[in-house]
């Protein structure tokens, strides 16, 4: 068993200290001894030739149940430590044989009908609410933040988030506007409450979603403009002014991509315009990790621009902006990150100690996929005209300003104990 972690690690490690204590109880060490060492040790022999087989499914799996147990530094140095290596390293052969296989097969497992679509959705969202309050930010926004500056905080960066969106959605006073996958209402609830939308009507496929963003517009008093119903996308009918859906299309699945645009399509009104905010990957099409499909987003798919372009185009729909955010979901994973790490007694209490490290695993391994790997998040702005957005993109940042101002004003308009005044 050692010489096959030897073989493995020396494929995969150069630089860096990574010490590992095999089931035999040898040390093995890789790598050139600069900086922190890193030490990593297997409970037993079917924990190492777990790992050395199928790296990508059970590191995680390894990890959750504590037979891979990381000894110095912590599961997020580890994966800096493998992650973070000189270009044109390679898996085993046999990792990369894997690889094939699964790639060729994704499409097998991407049949998200509307009965999987609710189930897989419930396997994440439909989690205690006290769980995402540990470490998402007041507002619940549960998607990459717009870091505006390296010192921004994960509040200021969500604000600047949904300010970005807002923008580039160029909503006018009056617009109806749909939010596909509206999460627990904080972005509808902006659009309606400071970037004047008329109307705003949030879909979600979470009961527990639905429930706290109908609470959450009573409590605002815009019950009256803003609604959201446990519905699928696919079910929605009427025409939009604007359409937004942010976090949501990594859902969708491979065999919907078209069903997802041509539904959009349909929706719009000639002169409208719509923001999709996607996680993607930046270098072709390539599968789900299986471990995050397992435990984490199962049925979900990060798509390739290369996948999505053919289908907005037949479609019918026109692609006027495209923005790509590249390390912004790293700081953000990195803000979630360390706020879970730092309360982390509390998930246990409402869970369990494995269940911890399976979230633990989960924040750490997705930053560094989006810090080392190939993972993005793209903005597409779409219409069904050239002429629906503005043809320079100044205006941006002109909106931003502008919502700015209005997030001011509306913060001078509560007294310091929070009751919001009566508007004269």
């Amino acid at each position: 068993m050692d010489w096959l972690l030897k073989l493995a690690f020396d494929q995969l490690v150069e630089r860096g200290s990574l010490i590992v204590r095999a089931p035999s109880g040898r040390t093995l060490t890789f790598g050139n001894g600069q900086g922190a060492p890193v030490a990593i040790r297997f409970a037993d022999r079917r924990a190492a030739l777990a790992l050395v087989l199928d790296p990508d499914l059970k590191l995680g799996e390894l990890y959750m149940d504590g037979r891979l147990v990381v000894e110095q530094g912590g599961i997020y140095e580890f994966l800096e430590l493998v992650h973070d290596q000189p270009a044109g390293l390679k898996k085993p052969l046999l990792g990369r044989l894997l690889d094939r296989a699964r790639l060729a097969l994704r499409w097998l497992s991407h049949s998200n009908g509307a009965a999987r679509s609710r189930k897989n959705v419930a396997h994440h969202y439909d989690l205690d609410g006290r769980l995402y309050d540990l470490f998402l930010d007041s507002d619940r926004q549960y998607s990459c933040a717009y870091y505006e500056s390296p010192e921004a905080t994960l509040e200021e960066a969500q604000s600047a988030k949904r300010r970005h969106i807002a923008a580039k959605l160029v909503v006018r006073p009056g617009d109806r506007v749909l939010d596909i996958g509206c999460g627990w209402g904080g972005l509808g609830l902006y659009l309606a409450g400071t970037a004047g939308a008329g109307e705003v009507l949030g879909v979600t496929l979470s009961e527990e979603q639905f429930a706290t963003a109908q609470r959450r517009a009573r409590e605002a008093g815009l019950a009256d403009a803003v609604r959201f119903e446990l519905r699928d996308y696919r079910a929605v009918e009427g025409r939009f002014d604007r359409i937004v859906s942010v976090g949501m299309f990594e859902h969708v699945g491979l065999h919907n991509q078209r069903t997802f645009f041509d539904k959009c399509k349909s929706l719009l009104t000639e002169d409208g315009v719509m923001l999709l905010h996607t996680i993607g990957l930046s270098d072709g099409p390539w599968f789900t990790n299986p471990w995050i499909d397992k435990y984490i987003f199962p049925g979900g798919h990060l798509p390739a621009l290369s996948e999505l372009l053919p289908w907005i185009e037949k479609s019918g729909l026109v692609l006027t902006d495209v923005e790509i955010l590249r390390l912004h979901y790293a700081s953000t994973l990195r803000d979630w990150r360390e706020r879970f790490m730092a309360r982390r007694d509390e998930a246990v209490k409402l869970y369990d100690e494995r269940f911890c490290r399976m979230w633990e695993f989960y924040l750490a391994g997705c930053e560094a996929a989006f810090r080392w790997r190939n993972v993005v998040v793209f903005q597409l702005q779409l219409a069904r005209r050239q002429d629906a957005a503005p043809l320079t993109r100044n205006y941006i940042e002109q909106a931003e300003d502008a919502l700015r101002r209005a997030e001011a004003d509306a913060g001078r308009a509560v007294r310091p104990e929070g009751r919001r005044l009566a508007s004269v």
